[in-house]
């Protein structure tokens, strides 16, 4: 592993520290956002545009606030950056793809208006995968964001400059979309906390969609802290309260249905590890079985997958009249959703729903389920663009896990564990109950604790 993709220091900032010293009148954050656009300039494939002075003038509003004792909250001040398929006002929104090229919103979204009443100044806008449409980062279109543990390795998809913007220090944290976990891949590959929520709790207007049914809103944060204090932004609720949360009784289940299965040696043993201090903090540990889980995936196989046939439906038109301006892994994926029957889909629906009544009942006794967040490292950029067979195998292993979540309708939270010995991160994944954030972002937290101890 080369010096220049080495993980970053513990001492840069997080959200919730720039806040804090805000308002203690330590920082400006005229100078704070100043400091992560200079950054931002500096790095290549992490942000598709910057935007300076939106981030200079709402950087500016914030000083004053603070001056006059009027901010908006803990985070007021405090920078963040954009995943390329959220609408911001007058900034081209192209999702990754050309086939959006040009397409500049007049409004923002509703989920960046309520950052900026919270009072986030804007960085810009970050590159990820085609149309979201894919779980390894690679995007040969327009650009692959850097993986900061190895540059010769995916980011991790979709969301990947929004990981690589806070890895690369161009941003504190980023905000991202997950539809079968572009939150919590790139997360997991770039040493990162994601948070999943639950679908319906963030708007999704003036989001580019992929999968409307299964489309989330979600933070890649340094800290449980920040993802909890995004999440009330995002979601108009109020923060959790991390204070004083332990393990002690936590409940947890660990799957043993196609979550554990074929997991790269190393990130077993980093899971096994990890399981292992979590009870030693007090943690409850059961093991068993969830046979929803592969009946779900079997069903998507058989009578079509929700995100295949809608991303189909949605990009058709352009898809089809431009077919040579899509990267042809990613038109051929969007393709295979065209084949399936309406009753077929409805059947597929009607699973799913019955599916997670049995899940939720399996797991009520529990206040979350563990598992690997990935079952596989980031794989080789020439690996998966020179084998058409190796891009798909890794693609729907690095999903297979996180997607679970998405078609269940639940929440996850993706946390950094200690690097295995090649030097590549391993990551956690508890997964709650739909609406259940604010608890689960407790749990992490304390996990978050008891995984640095």
């Amino acid at each position: 592993m080369s010096s220049e993709n080495q993980p970053p220091p513990p001492e840069r900032p997080s959200l919730a520290s720039l806040g804090r010293d805000i308002e203690a009148r330590r920082l400006d954050p005229r100078d704070i956002v100043e400091g992560y656009l200079d950054r931002a300039s500096k790095t290549k494939d992490v942000y598709v545009r910057v935007t300076a002075e939106r981030a200079k003038r709402e950087a500016a509003a914030a000083a004053d606030r603070a001056k006059r004792g009027l901010r908006r909250g803990l985070l007021d001040g405090a920078p963040i950056s954009w995943k390329d398929l959220f609408a911001v006002a007058g900034v081209p929104n192209e999702a990754g793809s050309k086939l959006c090229a040009g397409t500049t919103p007049a409004d923002d979204a509703p989920v960046v208006a309520r950052a900026a009443r919270a009072g986030l100044p804007c960085l810009g806008k970050t590159h990820l995968s085609e149309l979201a449409f894919s779980g390894l980062g690679y995007n040969p279109m327009t650009a692959t964001a850097p993986n900061i543990f190895d540059a010769s390795r995916v980011p991790g998809g979709s969301s990947s400059g929004a990981a690589a913007s806070v890895t690369h220090d161009a941003a504190p944290a980023a905000i991202g979309s997950d539809t079968g976990g572009s939150v919590r891949i790139p997360s997991a590959w770039n040493g990162l906390v994601g948070l999943k929520t639950t679908h319906g709790l963030i708007p999704l207007e003036g989001v580019t969609p992929l999968s409307p049914s299964l489309d989330t809103v979600g933070p890649l944060t340094r800290t449980v802290e920040d993802a909890a204090l995004l999440y009330a932004v995002l979601a108009k609720r109020p923060a959790p309260d991390l204070t004083s949360t332990n393990l002690n009784g936590a409940a947890f289940y660990i799957a043993e249905t196609v979550m554990l299965d074929d997991v790269a040696p190393e990130l077993l043993e980093a899971f096994e590890t990890s399981v292992e201090r979590l009870a030693q903090a007090g943690a409850r540990i059961t093991r068993g079985p969830a046979p929803e889980f592969s009946e779900v995936l079997s069903i998507a196989a058989s009578h079509g997958a929700i995100v295949n046939t809608e991303g189909y439906a949605v990009w058709r038109e352009a898809i089809e009249a431009r077919p040579n301006d899509i990267y042809p892994m990613i038109r051929e994926r969007f393709r295979s959703g065209a084949g399936y029957r309406a009753d077929q889909i409805d059947f597929t629906r009607l699973e799913i729903q019955r599916l997670q009544r049995a899940y939720l009942a399996r797991t009520a006794g529990f206040d979350a389920i563990l598992s690997p967040t990935t079952p596989n490292h980031a794989p080789r950029i020439t690996d998966i663009a020179d084998d058409e067979a190796v891009y798909v195998r890794e693609n729907l292993a690095a999903l297979r896990n996180t997607r679970l979540g998405n078609l269940l309708g639940l929440c996850s939270l993706a946390l950094p564990t200690a690097a295995t010995p090649s030097g590549l991160p391993a990551s956690l994944m508890l997964t709650a109950a739909p609406f259940a954030e604010p608890a689960l972002l407790r749990l992490g937290a304390a996990a978050e604790y008891a995984l640095a101890s």
